[in-house]
């Protein structure tokens, strides 16, 4: 009977043990907040799978607040750059002008915010650990319609890993970032208006 009360006991100490680690490792949402605020300027390589299991790959540049452009690999590969407010799709095979929409109405205005603030009423609707990383999803609260952001954390030091994009039609695109690099001089013509083509 001793031996197994004391088994019991030593299984009741690891799980309060795992408990605890489990919740030393998820990062809070003040500490994600301060991370993208003090973001101001990234770039990194990137892998995306689109909704249909496609996948892309091209490099991301990053210029908080409100600027973005992702840089396609390959021939024609085109750009989309967030910037003044909207976000342009520039598909170099295509005979169309750039297809244009507001920044505001895209669940990355969640990170391109002035001032990110994840503790704000029913913006964060999940926030778990799931053993290595923090996962987050956000939406904007005036305009849940718009799709939802999920966002993924590695700890020590913070660094945003992986994005979820679940748009307002109920599609799904993931973005997988490479090691991100922060604190460069990034050009204005990146995020320019006619911001297609390659960057300098």
């Amino acid at each position: 009977m001793k031996q197994i009360l004391h088994a019991i006991a030593l299984s009741c100490c690891a799980l309060v043990f795992s408990t605890a680690a489990w919740a030393e490792g998820k990062l809070s949402l003040n500490e994600i907040s301060g991370y993208l605020n003090g973001m101001k300027t990234a770039t990194a390589s990137f892998t995306q799978i689109n909704d249909d299991g496609t996948l892309t790959t091209g490099k991301l540049y990053l210029h908080r607040p409100g600027r973005m452009r992702f840089e396609y690999d390959g021939k024609g590969g085109g750009t989309v750059v967030a910037g003044a407010g909207a976000v342009r799709i520039h598909d170099p095979k295509s005979n169309q002008p750039p297809e244009t929409f507001p920044l505001k109405r895209t669940p990355l205005s969640i990170i391109l915010a002035k001032q990110v603030d994840l503790g704000r009423a029913n913006m964060v609707v999940g926030h778990g650990f799931d053993g290595t990383s923090t996962v987050v999803q956000a939406q904007d609260p005036e305009n849940p319609d718009y799709g939802s952001l999920e966002l993924m954390f590695t700890g020590e030091p913070v660094e945003l890993r992986k994005w979820v994009v679940h748009d307002g039609a109920g599609g799904k695109t993931t973005v997988i970032l490479g090691a991100l690099e922060t604190g460069m001089r990034l050009p204005s013509t990146l995020f320019s208006q006619n911001g297609g083509g390659s960057s300098p």
